[in-house]
């Protein structure tokens, strides 16, 4: 299904214009070996252009349009009309002379091939080049002496016969677009992907620039041992699963294309989206529905809500001057590199307004009060998963497997995976702190996986409850005052209670509690009375709506309330010390 997906979105992008025709790509060149009718190599122009980086700009290969190249491995596989030096000038710096030697004449053979029957000026001087080139003279070619270390270096090389290139003239490209097409001694058999008869793919497309994968290219289909060659067949690599040559090509570019629009990255898992039809303001509307505005963008946190919500309710709505349908088919792809191959974490696939309800659903659960320094209005899913990772840690990448299964939850408005909630509270006992993104995920698990436990739901609230009487909850916020009580009586003190007792009195309050309580005494005597009066009543009124003994143990869920008990009773206290210093 995802190979099916992305064909059909590159034959959408092919009808619009985006991508080239079957057989061609986007490749980037660096330099063009400009020859005369003779085929003698007169000139050496780099193709380079600037793009800015960031703050800086860079020269960068320039991006054309040439003939698709061939999926490389250990092998060697001459490219049409672009390729390294190795292929056309038959020398590099690998330090392999004799391998270097067969690589040109690999391409020789495959140039000679193709040109040979064509009578046209940059077919004659190309197939001329290949005749009379002499590589083991190449290094003292006086034009090549001045490029000759970058050229070395691997980048891509074109022909131009007199300052044209020759991958535009229309003979060449007829030519070969028949001799792919024909695909002369490929196995013609059905494509699982099209369902049509056609020459089957042995290799499949290599994606380069993938963080974390080979910079050679990793593959999102492969098979490279007779173990993966199951149920019988005969033959090796694609043709255990055979997928078209025209599938293979079509499934590759819209994932190339993909890439070079952007990409977010959750944990280790790369996320790519797309609409059916191809519009890329669908992939712009979710990108915003679910990471929040982009630094500098004319998009505010009002026109997201506004969107989301007539999505939501089932109206199409404008966004980057494209009316989004919300009924219309929307895909995400999530990809983890792993050396040389591209795994799957996730394919999901529903209409875009499902998306836009769940994603909507998820952060009405995470919506919890925001302390005034907090600069995210929404949680993102990077932000959130960031909570449960050591901040002074040398790597903050959150566990891959339950970074994936969080964002599927919250895609598919399943229940959150358990993974989640662990890694919150080991990071609140081990920090001894419940942060508003530890404690907006304590709110939303709660209220998504445990919506059966009575009077559970009254303290999964966005601010303080004051009204609850649900123990786990009072003990939180209890703490929180007797913490406070401390530091008033002890202004500047460096450990509090909380250093020492907080994963205790969350765990077993019955046993820590009351010498908490005892402590509070000792420390309201040293309090002026306006103080200590204030923070009497605030405790007799906690402890009034405790009719029960401290509880022996809290289970998770109630270690959880303990927490938003806590929090929400702290973010109270500070927004009424900003009241007191604003008046």
């Amino acid at each position: 299904m995802i190979l099916q997906s992305l064909v059909s979105l590159y034959e959408s992008l092919l009808d619009r214009g985006v991508l080239e025709r079957p057989w061609w790509s986007k490749l980037k060149v660096a330099y063009a070996l400009n020859l005369d009718e003779s085929g003698r190599l007169m000139d050496v122009f780099p193709l380079l252009v600037n793009e800015k980086r960031g703050k800086k700009e860079k020269s960068v290969p320039r991006v054309m349009d040439l003939p698709v190249t061939q999926v490389r491995t250990v092998g060697i596989a001459p490219n049409f009309l672009c390729d390294n030096s190795s292929y056309f000038l038959g020398i590099d710096s690998k330090g392999k002379p004799d391998r270097t030697q067969n690589c040109f004449e690999a391409s020789r053979e495959l140039h000679l091939k193709l040109l040979s029957d064509i009578n046209t000026t940059p077919a004659r001087a190309v197939c001329a080049f290949f005749r009379n080139w002499q590589p083991e003279k190449a290094a003292e070619h006086p034009v090549l002496r001045l490029f000759l270390n970058d050229i070395l270096s691997g980048g891509n090389l074109v022909f131009q016969v007199n300052d044209q290139f020759v991958h535009e003239d229309p003979d060449i490209r007829a030519a070969w677009q028949d001799y792919y097409e024909n695909a002369s001694g490929a196995e013609v058999m059905q494509c699982l992907v099209t369902g049509r008869e056609g020459p089957v793919a042995i290799l499949h497309p290599s994606f380069r620039g993938v963080p974390g994968a080979q910079s050679s290219g990793a593959a999102l289909v492969s098979f490279n041992a007779r173990a993966y060659e199951s149920y019988g067949r005969e033959g090796e690599q694609g043709k255990n699963a055979p997928v078209s040559r025209y599938a293979a090509f079509a499934y590759g570019e819209a994932l190339k294309y993909l890439f070079s629009q952007g990409y977010f990255q959750l944990g280790d898992t790369l996320i790519v989206c797309w609409a059916e039809g191809g519009e890329p303001a669908y992939q712009s509307a979710f990108s915003a529905f679910l990471n929040g505005t982009e630094e500098n963008s004319a998009v505010t946190d009002a026109d997201i809500r506004r969107a989301m919500s007539r999505i939501t309710a089932g109206l199409p709505v404008e966004w980057d001057g494209v009316e989004l349908k919300p009924e219309n088919r929307f895909y995400i792809l999530g990809i983890a590199p792993n050396a040389a191959r591209l795994s799957v974490r996730f394919f999901l696939q529903n209409s875009f307004d499902a998306f836009a309800r769940n994603i909507k659903a998820h952060y009405d659960r995470l919506e919890i009060v925001r302390p005034k320094w907090d600069k995210f209005e929404i949680l993102p899913p990077w932000k959130l998963l960031s909570e449960t990772v050591h901040q002074k840690s040398s790597d903050k990448t959150p566990h891959p497997q339950m970074a994936g299964d969080t964002f599927r939850a919250i895609l598919n408005g399943e229940r959150y995976p358990a993974t989640l909630l662990n890694g919150v509270l080991l990071r609140i006992k081990a920090e001894r702190e419940v942060t508003r993104g530890r404690a907006a995920i304590l709110k939303a698990y709660l209220l998504r996986n445990f919506d059966a436990i009575p009077n559970l739901k009254e303290v999964l609230t966005v601010e303080l409850n004051e009204k609850s009487t649900y123990v786990p909850y009072l003990l939180g916020r209890l703490f929180s005052y007797l913490e406070q009580i401390q530091q008033a009586a002890n202004p500047g003190i460096n450990a509090t209670i909380k250093d020492r007792y907080f994963n205790s009195a969350c765990a077993t309050p019955a046993s820590i509690f009351p010498i908490l309580i005892r402590l509070s005494n000792s420390h309201l005597r040293k309090l002026d009375d306006a103080f200590r009066i204030y923070f009497e009543r605030q405790l007799g009124d906690i402890l009034g709506k405790i009719t029960e003994n401290f509880p022996q143990r809290l289970s998770i869920p109630e270690q959880g309330a303990f927490y938003l008990g806590y929090y929400h009773q702290t973010q109270k206290r500070y927004e009424k010390k900003k009241e007191e210093e604003a008046k």
